[in-house]
């Protein structure tokens, strides 16, 4: 046998329910010989790695988490395909390994007996058997083997038991037939559900046989937990003290790191600048490369965080009940109640919002997700907020003591929130329409979190989001540099004679050529569109800057307005420039109301193309990032323009 393996490759998949410790097990059985990727034409996620079984490495599939092979779901269907090999690019399975949770070892097998059908060989790892003999419950896994007629291992990935013998009993079943061990027969006239009621009573059967449990129930200590924090009322508010906790650490945590990063790139641009002699090159490499490699992994640090906690949440067994806890609230809207997470998490950046929507298993709801996500008023949009209020609204005061800053940016908080809640009711009763699935979550055991586990999960999102989100986002900072850089001087375009005089006369080398580049051609070409927003080609160049990233109008706006680049939202230079800004005509570029037109645009439109990049990485395909770049800018459109134009027949200017 051993002989038979080495000469051949062994492909085997691992099969279980949620929260069943598949994925503790894959890190325990793989190590760091594991990649991520998604399944041909599909979004599901893909991962796999090489497993030591005596002489031979094989190939271990991690299928996705499942409590029936009904094929009603795309994750169902893909498991069930890999399985018959019938998934393009996936050898057929020389053995299935189904991860059994002791705890919940009726529910668990329900998916076994499915898989005795396929004919492969299983073989039973039995997670969580520490957890249960704590809670001092027996489990005769000799007899549960026997019953089965399959090997059953009783297995702690954390401490290592049963691993060198899941190994053994896997190699020994390779290319044997699998049994079933029931019957149908005397469900035939009765069908589907016939069957149904067969594999209820031997798994009832098998479980009455095998196992004994103590006088105390499995669940009873998270039972009294539950009764506080599954509470309707009591755990909404424990569970937004949790999120206020999660969030303002990785607001808090992550900023320090976030400057290092920055403050780094930044001195890195300056050492290339200094290094080479002046030109094309040195600017590529400095504002071009280094700046769109310094734009990808200053994210770092929030996504790192925002999946310890989601790893440390999930691990723990709270995360289904939070879910729980906000399904019927999300349902309403058509949102599955693990929506809430990725969806608080973009108030601080979409980019790792999105892609927590991992968690979310069925691809409609987490499109659906995806697609409202850059909704939320990420941190990126505060800059700009801040400008435009500090420069028309600082000092008001509504009863005397309501400052008009702070309503206008809780106004726009809530008009993203709103706006988000009507695109998702709509989406979901047309292009991402389904019947509404049954909510079937289960409520584990609370448990500790594996630590290894967490940091894996933290490190494998880490390097997807760098490698392939990062060389989009690097792409189009090098094309936004190009447009902001070219033509240079000696190839001026045609302008009126008073932006030449003032171009000559008064406007330093940087401002000059954001005139004269072909961004500033667009905003001149974009005037015509955005001035019933009561937005200049000045204005319109800072849009197409924007979308590098949100914050940069600011910067853009400091170049255009002759105070230099390094300014920021809070610099009263920049303040008093954008106060007195004049268009080519001479007239005010800047009123409060133009102010407030912007504001709501930067709340709705796409103005950020890392988000983007994300996007099409989440959701394997170009048409879903396009998608949302055109609606949320036509929504973006639509709310400014009436903003500025009611504003205007109402006498406000």
């Amino acid at each position: 046998m051993e002989g038979t393996l080495a000469a051949k490759h062994i492909t085997v998949a691992l099969a279980g329910n949620p929260n069943a410790g598949k994925t503790t097990l894959f890190n325990a059985l793989t190590g760091l010989k594991q990649k991520v990727a998604n399944y041909p034409g599909v979004t599901v996620e893909r991962k796999e790695g090489s497993w030591q079984l005596g002489d031979s490495n094989a190939t271990l599939i991690d299928l996705p988490g499942l409590y029936s092979l009904d094929a009603t779901s795309l994750d169902e269907q893909i498991a069930s395909d890999i399985i018959r090999g019938q998934q393009q690019g996936i050898a057929k399975p020389d053995v299935v390994i189904a991860v059994v949770d002791a705890t919940n070892l009726e529910r668990n097998l329900y998916l076994v007996t499915q898989l005795f059908e396929f004919g492969v060989p299983v073989v039973v790892a039995l997670t969580m058997i520490d957890v249960f003999e704590k809670q001092k419950h027996e489990i005769d896994v000799e007899m549960l083997s026997a019953i089965l007629k399959v090997p059953v291992v009783a297995v702690n990935a954390k401490s290592g038991r049963g691993i060198d013998e899941l190994a053994e009993k896997a190699t020994s079943v390779i290319g044997t037939t699998q049994q079933i061990p029931y019957s149908f027969e005397e469900q035939e006239e009765s069908g589907a559900r016939g069957k149904i009621f067969a594999r209820y009573s031997f798994i009832s059967n098998a479980v009455q046989e095998s196992t004994w449990h103590s006088d105390q129930s499995s669940h009873l200590v998270s039972d009294k937990i539950d009764r506080v924090l599954t509470h309707k009322f009591f755990g909404l508010v424990i569970l937004v003290g949790i999120l206020l906790v999660v969030f303002q650490t990785i607001f808090s945590w992550a900023s320090l790191p976030m400057d290092l990063l920055e403050s780094g790139f930044g001195a890195l641009q300056e050492t290339v600048k200094s290094a080479l002699p002046e030109g094309i090159l040195a600017d590529l490499i400095s504002d071009g490369i280094i700046a769109g490699v310094g734009g990808v992994v200053v994210f770092l640090p929030q996504i790192l965080l925002l999946f310890l906690f989601i790893s440390l949440l999930e691990d723990s067994g709270y995360m289904a009940r939070a879910a729980f806890l906000l399904d019927k609230l999300m349902s309403r809207v058509g949102l599955h109640g693990k929506a809430f997470l990725p969806l608080i998490s973009s108030f601080a950046c979409a980019i790792p919002g999105i892609m927590a929507t991992r968690t979310i298993e069925n691809r409609r709801d987490r499109f659906a997700t995806i697609m409202i996500a850059p909704f939320m008023s990420c941190s990126a949009r505060l800059p700009v907020y801040t400008l435009m209020i500090g420069a028309f609204f600082g000092g008001q005061y509504v009863f005397g003591f309501v400052s008009v800053g702070a309503l206008l940016m809780l106004l726009m908080y809530t008009i993203g929130i709103v706006f988000a809640v009507g695109a998702a009711f709509i989406l979901k009763r047309t292009i991402l329409n389904a019947p509404p699935p049954p909510f079937l979550m289960e409520l584990p055991p609370y448990r500790l979190p594996n630590l290894r586990t967490v940091f894996q999960n933290m490190l494998t999102r880490a390097w997807q989001f760098l490698k392939r989100a990062g060389t989009v986002i690097l792409a189009i900072s090098i094309i936004l540099w190009a447009l902001m850089y070219f033509p240079r001087s000696g190839q001026e375009p045609v302008v009126s004679s008073q932006q030449t005089e003032v171009a000559a006369d008064q406007q330093p080398a940087e401002s000059v050529q954001l005139r004269q580049s072909y961004a500033g051609k667009l905003g001149h070409a974009l005037e015509p569109v955005i001035q019933p927003l009561g937005f200049d080609w000045k204005i319109g160049v800072a849009l197409i800057a924007s979308f590098a990233a949100r914050e940069v109008l600011v910067s853009t706006l400091s170049i255009i307005y002759n105070v230099g680049k390094d300014e920021n939202e809070e610099s009263e230079t920049l303040i008093t420039a954008v106060r007195e800004a004049k268009k080519d005509d001479g007239t005010i570029a800047w009123t409060p109301l133009t102010a407030l037109s912007l504001m709501v645009f930067f709340v709705l439109a796409m103005q950020c193309m890392s988000t983007l990049a994300v996007v099409r990485r989440e959701t394997n395909s170009w048409s879903w990032p396009i998608f949302m770049f055109v609606y949320m800018t036509v929504l973006a459109y639509v709310a400014s323009l009436i903003t500025y134009q009611g504003g205007k027949a109402l006498g406000f200017e």
